[in-house]
């Protein structure tokens, strides 16, 4: 099993930034791919980024230039940085990772969740 935790959620102005972490925790050495999903209205949740095992990386289109996801050198860690952010970037981030593919389908593990809430 794997617990994911995630923090630096937060209140900002458009155009701030804000830095979510997600620190992993339990059988991390299974862990391959880690990412980011957010919900959209009228379905479950959208990816925004997205980490391999070997830290190749992607991300949703509305999210490309702005955000950025990266991981610590433990592996332990996964960050999500958002830049430039809009209005509409304000809702629950989920930290996720899975242990049977660098690019799943179905993602095994879930965060609580961190609300990141943009003004204008």
């Amino acid at each position: 099993q794997v617990q994911l935790v995630e923090s630096g959620g937060g209140l900002v102005q458009a155009g701030g930034s804000l830095r979510l972490s997600c620190a992993a925790s339990g059988n991390i050495a299974t862990i391959k791919a880690m990412g980011w999903y957010r919900p959209v209205p009228g379905e479950q949740r959208e990816l925004v980024a997205a980490i391999t095992s070997n830290d190749l990386t992607r991300y949703a289109d509305f999210v490309k230039g702005r955000f950025t996801i990266s991981k610590d050198n433990s592996k332990t860690t996964v960050s999500l940085q958002m830049n430039s952010l809009k209005p509409e970037d304000t809702a629950v981030y989920y930290c996720t990772a899975d242990a049977a593919s660098d690019y799943p389908s179905w993602w095994d593990y879930w965060g609580q969740g961190a609300q990141v809430t943009v003004s204008l």
